[in-house]
């Protein structure tokens, strides 16, 4: 099986009518049920009809690391997420499963936007085009204070204006929504998903001596922020959007 060849529009991080941003980790082991996976989640989808209005997008990445499928959507409110879990999910879940059995579900996250930074490349690439790779980072904070994870994403902000990633497009932030125990986000986190011109490009980045090449003090405020305890990254590249259709 081969991924779908009309994957769709990129989504749209930054729209303001998305008040519940949800992201989730399937590992499936091989890219083989990868594709088989892509495919199955698909059938379930194109062969059902939309859940709800409140849903604006639902979007599948597969990861670079032959196993893992991220999921991304983007809902109007965290209460309408609720009832399309309890009504619709385990039929979509089920048809999957069928077709690609022993799937891991990894967990689920709740997160809001909160910032983006944006390269002069991407405009002249453009914020829809797909770009090479698409990289996702969990930072972990020791602090439930929101305020400090939004003081480090303002940090990393102003070190990325100031000494940007050469590759790096942009980077959307996003903050862990607080308390919400069913989805089991209670952590203090941050989540950075970023897109890249290439696999080249994040590389170069991540072999770089030093905070981006050393002596800037922005990257060194970043990197010592006394607050934040750990991070952990995942890399992808976009298989399938599904988008909320037009009203009639």
């Amino acid at each position: 099986m081969s991924a779908p060849t009309s994957p769709g529009p990129l989504p749209d991080l930054t729209r303001p009518d998305v008040g519940a941003a949800l992201f989730s980790t399937w590992s499936v082991g091989t890219p083989e049920r990868q594709r088989a996976a892509v495919d199955a989640i698909a059938a379930a989808w194109d062969s059902r009809p939309w859940p709800a209005p409140e849903l604006l997008s639902y979007n599948l990445y597969e990861g670079t690391d032959g196993d893992t499928l991220m999921h991304h959507s983007q809902w109007a409110d965290e209460a309408a997420y609720h009832a399309f879990f309890l009504t619709q999910r385990q039929q979509r879940n089920d048809a999957i499963d069928a077709a690609v059995p022993d799937i891991k579900r990894l967990g689920l996250a709740y997160y809001r936007h909160y910032r983006s930074f944006q390269a002069p490349a991407a405009a002249a690439q453009g914020a829809t085009t797909d770009p090479g790779l698409f990289v996702v980072v969990e930072i972990d904070f020791n602090d439930p204070d929101p305020q400090i994870r939004r003081s480090w994403v303002d940090l990393v902000i102003e070190a990325l204006e100031s000494e940007p990633d050469q590759g790096l497009l942009s980077a959307d932030f996003h903050l862990i929504a607080d308390g919400e125990r069913h989805l089991s986000t209670d952590r203090a986190r941050v989540l950075n998903y970023a897109r890249w011109t290439d696999v080249e490009a994040y590389e170069a980045a991540l072999a770089a001596d030093g905070p981006r090449g050393g002596g800037s003090s922005a990257w060194d405020r970043v990197l010592d922020f006394p607050a934040r305890v750990g991070a952990s990254s995942r890399s992808y590249r976009f298989r399938r959007s599904f988008v909320r259709p037009s009203a009639s």
